[in-house]
């Protein structure tokens, strides 16, 4: 006898080709032991649905899809950028507001005077935001500490947001982000330090799954972050990029290189980094809010990046900076008008292949065996998802086949 079992429901499995949703109307969804163990026609069910499960829940002929998973955020952060903004509407790049003091290193100051405990309360509303909008697993990034001590607290707070809602929570650590002020003339220490000190102390602790690195103009070289990302696999650690958000400098090709699971905004990539990402099976986490409040005009290069096979994910890139942004459904239509995806590569790209980026297998699909991670959605098809700008669909959550609390 199954645990639960979920009828009177149309499901968007996204299982198989990324044309038709996976669809499959009049569904069911049976689940034993947090996991789906049948998913298919309610006419196909081997029995009554009393007879079949524990509990049968009724989805109001709602349309179900794989949880939501946010998989590019850095949630955890003091204070506010809103200077920054101020900065932008005057015609300041992104380079201009890190030269004049602003940028990451303001942050790094108001996150590094915050205990834990006042981090965690300040990114639970961020947090239950995105919950509402049907996330079920969210990445969370560090790299505002800028130091072993702050970049722990970090990364402990991020753990916390996890035990304290009902979400799964994915923590990196962001180790290479920016240079802090203290290492302003000591770039090879700063790095050394990384590398010697915070890195096995992160892996130690089991605080983190993986090791993230900014490899732009602006941050830091392929040298630096390569030397990071061999340390970050020799303790075990997965790695990922920030990659050619700015400026081409082979990031995605190191990502490939060191077989990273994503390579993330890739707006200045080029043919040999596509090519690169294709042979490595490195998905290509696309960022269209920061893209849009950056107000860049070179996007991704998605027909190659589609053209080559290479996995295309989305996410919010929630941040204090660049991105506040607190709605994963809201890439959707922005990844279409923005970057040219199609509504069902933009709903794959919040589920599979997001689930793909942070090396879950477990997840993003509608299919028996993976865990029952799903979302109840209030529309007449899954492709409203990727065309209503704003408002709230999403009608509840399922975590392992049990409702969800926000």
């Amino acid at each position: 006898m199954w645990d639960q079992l979920w009828i009177n429901l149309n499901a968007a499995t996204l299982a198989g080709a990324d044309t038709d949703y996976g669809a499959i109307t009049d569904a069911a969804l049976g689940v034993v032991d947090g996991r789906l163990a049948y998913v298919g026609p309610r006419s196909e069910l081997p029995g009554p649905p009393d007879a079949l499960a524990r509990t049968v829940h009724d989805a109001g002929g709602r349309w179900i899809t794989p949880g939501l998973i946010d998989c590019h955020t850095h949630l955890v952060f003091g204070g506010d950028r809103t200077l920054d903004q101020m900065m932008r509407a005057s015609g300041a790049s992104y380079a201009d507001i890190a030269k004049a003091g602003g940028g990451i290193r303001s942050t790094v100051g108001m996150t590094r005077k915050l205990s834990v405990e006042a981090l965690v309360a300040g990114a639970l509303p961020r947090a239950r935001a995105l919950l509402n909008d049907g996330v079920t697993t969210l990445e969370i990034k560090s790299g505002y500490g800028l130091s072993v001590e702050a970049e722990l607290k970090q990364l402990q707070a991020a753990r916390a947001l996890g035990e304290l809602l009902d979400v799964s929570v994915v923590p990196t650590l962001l180790a290479l982000h920016a240079l802090p002020e203290e290492y302003a003339r000591d770039r090879a220490g700063y790095v050394d330090l990384v590398c010697r000190e915070l890195i096995p102390a992160a892996a130690a602790a089991q605080l983190a799954v993986a090791v993230d690195v900014f490899c732009e103009t602006i941050a830091f070289s392929v040298a630096e972050c390569a030397q990071v990302l061999s340390v970050a696999r020799e303790h075990g650690l997965a790695v990922k990029v920030h990659a050619d958000q700015l400026s081409d400098m082979g990031a995605a090709a190191l990502a490939a290189e060191f077989g990273a699971l994503s390579a993330d905004h890739v707006e200045y990539t080029s043919t040999a980094g596509v090519d690169a990402l294709a042979r490595s099976g490195t998905t290509a986490v696309l960022l269209p809010g920061a893209y849009l409040l950056l107000n860049e005009k070179q996007r991704p290069p998605i027909a190659a990046l589609r053209a080559a096979g290479v996995p295309l994910a989305l996410s919010t890139d929630c941040n204090p900076g660049t991105s506040p942004l607190t709605s994963l459904t809201l890439t959707l239509p922005l990844g279409c008008a923005l970057f040219g995806l199609t509504p069902v590569e933009a709903l794959v790209g919040v589920t599979r292949h997001a689930a793909r980026a942070l090396g879950l297998s477990d997840r993003g699909t509608l299919e028996p065996g993976h865990r029952a991670d799903f979302a109840l959605w209030d529309v007449g098809h899954p492709r409203e998802l990727a065309y209503w700008v704003g408002g709230q669909r999403c009608a509840g959550r399922v975590r392992s086949g049990q409702p969800a609390l926000s």
